[in-house]
């Protein structure tokens, strides 16, 4: 009896430090910040920004008509200005708040003018204000891609309204449902860096506003060809580099997540160009250059939502399928169809966006060298979450972006006259010489 009792009081002394100690170790510790995340997250943001000043402004900048090259570059330049203010404002809050029962379709407005975020504020095992920065970057390209559907016949003025108009009730909401712990994140779609948020929803937004605006002056029978590719290669080589930061970067850390986004993107993007150049070499007897960097473009556009999640071989297999499948939409949107986009948003963003979603829910799959799925879950159930996410992105953006666009055009007019569009918007909406300059001269 006494072996008994002593074996008892020794059993409860072994486990009462246990007992203290269980609750000390299961307690999270607060996340910390990380300066190698930091600093690299600090590099992505800034080769974003990037991708759209000065890249995404050269090479739309070279693909218009002369007339209409500096009205190419204003544009882009003030949605820059413009969307970092509404960002601050409200659109962070709305895309990355937390609106409490609503959090699966808004995220709120409690960190509007970035409320609650100071100086030592983290997000994960980075600074907030490094995270804010890095997805305003995400929210200027994205309505900056939409420009290049309605390139050469746009008032300025429906134009910015327009455009602040799609951040705050398409491009934030999205981001939110997808990115922000939306309802589509609940369901477990897969989109590592933007193939809904950025690629489909511009790629839809850009058709729509393509088909209210109407087709330019002559098209599609007067030739408009650009009028500097050697512009548009260099800004082309400019999207390039700088989505390294778009895709690595959103893994949000300098991980192997973040190394493996790098590579499928560099073999996504070169296999795209090469499909897409040997299509035209066999459709119409030789490769263009303006051919070979749409077909890059395309390429990084359909690797992003996988970046995150496939191996090198699903990236061969993306590249491919992006540049063939957008060579042929851009032919059939042009050719077939008459629909004057006119710098291929659609056939480009749109499709690839809706490509490499969907094919993202087979080579993330461990078999193709992928991350492989969630516990109990198949690649069918996956494929029908990225399908999900395919569909509910594009009709919100496609039925919303027509309203947005007929309210801009009852406020401030969305088409310039047919006069103004035959002279160019260089001169009607962006006299190439200032006020004060054509002062000075009259003055000598």
């Amino acid at each position: 009896m006494k072996i008994h009792r002593h074996f008892l009081f020794t059993m409860i002394l072994l486990l009462v430090p246990l007992l203290f100690h269980a609750p000390i170790a299961a307690a999270a510790e607060p996340p910390k910040l990380d300066a190698a995340n930091t600093a690299w997250m600090l590099t992505s943001s800034a080769l974003v920004l990037f991708m759209t000043l000065p890249g995404l402004a050269l090479f739309y900048g070279g693909m218009v008509r002369t007339k209409n090259v500096l009205s190419v570059l204003m544009q882009c330049f003030a949605i820059t200005c413009m969307i970092t203010l509404a960002w601050v404002v409200v659109a962070y809050s709305v895309a990355f708040g937390d609106a409490g029962a609503q959090n699966a379709w808004y995220g709120g407005f409690a960190k509007s003018f970035l409320s609650g975020i100071e100086f030592k504020t983290l997000k994960g095992t980075i600074p907030e204000t490094v995270f804010a920065m890095f997805q305003l970057t995400f929210a200027i390209i994205t309505p900056a891609l939409v420009l290049g559907a309605y390139a050469e016949r746009v008032k300025f003025s429906g134009m910015l309204l327009f455009t602040l108009l799609w951040l705050l009730f398409v491009y934030a909401p999205i981001a939110h449902w997808v990115w922000g712990d939306g309802w589509l994140a609940k369901r477990g779609i897969m989109d590592f860096a933007g193939g809904t948020v950025v690629h489909l929803n511009a790629g839809t937004a850009a058709l729509v506003a393509a088909l209210v605006l109407g087709r330019r002056q002559g098209f599609p029978d007067t030739p408009m060809p650009p009028h500097n590719l050697t512009m548009s290669v260099a800004g082309a080589c400019m999207l390039w580099v700088g989505w390294f930061g778009f895709n690595a970067g959103s893994a949000l850390a300098a991980d192997g997540a973040a190394g493996m986004a790098m590579l499928v993107t560099q073999i996504g993007a070169a296999t795209a160009s090469l499909a897409w150049m040997f299509c035209e070499w066999a459709r119409y007897g030789k490769p263009s250059v303006l051919g070979i960097v749409t077909g890059m473009v395309a390429g990084l556009g359909t690797i992003t939502p996988a970046s995150g999640f496939v191996g090198p071989l699903g990236a061969l297999a993306i590249g491919a399928a992006a540049g063939v499948a957008c060579f042929f939409a851009t032919n059939f949107m042009k050719r077939a169809l008459k629909v004057d986009d006119s710098l291929d948003v659609f056939p480009v963003h749109g499709v690839g966006g809706a490509l490499g979603t969907i094919l993202t829910g087979v080579f993330a799959a461990a078999y193709f060298g992928g991350v492989g799925y969630p516990e109990k879950v198949t690649m069918g159930d996956q494929v029908l979450v990225q399908l999900t996410g395919v569909l509910a992105v594009a009709v919100w953006s496609g039925v919303v972006t027509w309203i947005l666009l007929k309210i801009s055009d009852v406020v401030a007019g969305l088409r310039v006259t047919a006069e103004d569009e035959t002279e160019g918007l260089d001169t009607v909406l962006h006299e190439a010489a200032p006020v004060y300059l054509r002062a000075i001269e009259a003055d000598t």
